[in-house]
């Protein structure tokens, strides 16, 4: 009996290791066979030169850290892919009491943008690992961001933050209040559900999320996330400028769910 499963377990260790070096060789040929049709230094030269494109050195830093801290803490850290990210977002999936996340870096969000791959399926994950790791080499981790933050969605039919910031607020990326930057930052993951026309509400629950994790990384003190949420926020809403009303801001523990 236990020849029998030792025999069986290297049998599944085997099919795992094949599986896996069947896939990672699917996922290069594929990303391959996109780039000899659109080529990944092309694609990105391209955004680059679109008029009205804002380079790094002139977005808000705190925009930046409040990106960094809610989308992908360890994006500075990693080669592209935070491994610990998509180990969490796979155990979410099967374990109940887990918040479900996505393990998706800055990076492969940047890939994705770029090759307009938003309701492609599992095939297209490997694709995009292989080409987050391939623009990791090709970028610096500024111009990543900046083409990152250049191309996404903020809700209201916004693409980028040039648009999101002089829409919203009538200001540009550098001139973004601490309550702007954070409000912003909050509103790419689903802008359907946090665009400031319609969703003004979710947006600032939303916001307190971004501030948490900005504490939790150490961006900023509880004491400045409270000053930050209290700041009176003066937005377009498509048709009027209006004032948003704060609350206070909630205790980290209150959206543990949602910061996960």
């Amino acid at each position: 009996m236990k020849r029998f499963f030792k025999f069986l377990l290297t049998a599944l260790l085997t099919a795992a290791i094949c599986l896996c070096g069947w896939f990672v060789w699917k996922s290069n040929s594929d990303a391959d066979q996109l780039e000899s049709v659109y080529p990944l230094s092309e694609v990105v030269a391209s955004v680059e030169s679109r008029p009205g494109f804002v380079p790094y050195e002139d977005i808000s830093p705190f925009l930046e850290d409040a990106i960094v801290s809610v989308e992908d803490a360890r994006f500075y850290r990693h080669s592209g892919i935070d491994v610990i990210g998509l180990g969490r977002a796979l155990l979410s999936q099967f374990v109940p009491f887990m918040a479900k996340s996505g393990g998706s870096s800055i990076t492969q969000q940047t890939v994705k943008n770029l090759y307009g791959m938003f309701d492609a399926g599992v095939d297209w994950k490997g694709e995009e690992i292989i080409l987050a790791m391939r623009l990791e080499k090709l970028c610096s981790k500024e111009e990543i961001l900046a083409l990152y933050l250049n191309i996404i969605n903020f809700g209201d039919g916004y693409t980028g933050i040039a648009e999101a910031a002089a829409g919203y607020f009538g200001v540009t990326p550098m001139e973004l209040t601490q309550s702007q930057a954070t409000i912003l930052a909050g509103i790419p993951q689903t802008p359907s559900n946090f665009q400031l026309s319609d969703h003004f509400p979710q947006a600032r629950a939303k916001q307190q999320i971004v501030l948490n994790a900005m504490v939790r990384n150490k961006e900023i003190t509880r004491e400045e996330a409270e000053q930050i949420y209290a700041e009176p926020v003066i937005y377009f809403n498509g048709s009027q400028w209006v004032q948003g009303v704060s609350q206070g801001l909630m205790p980290e523990n209150h959206f543990a769910g949602q910061l996960a």
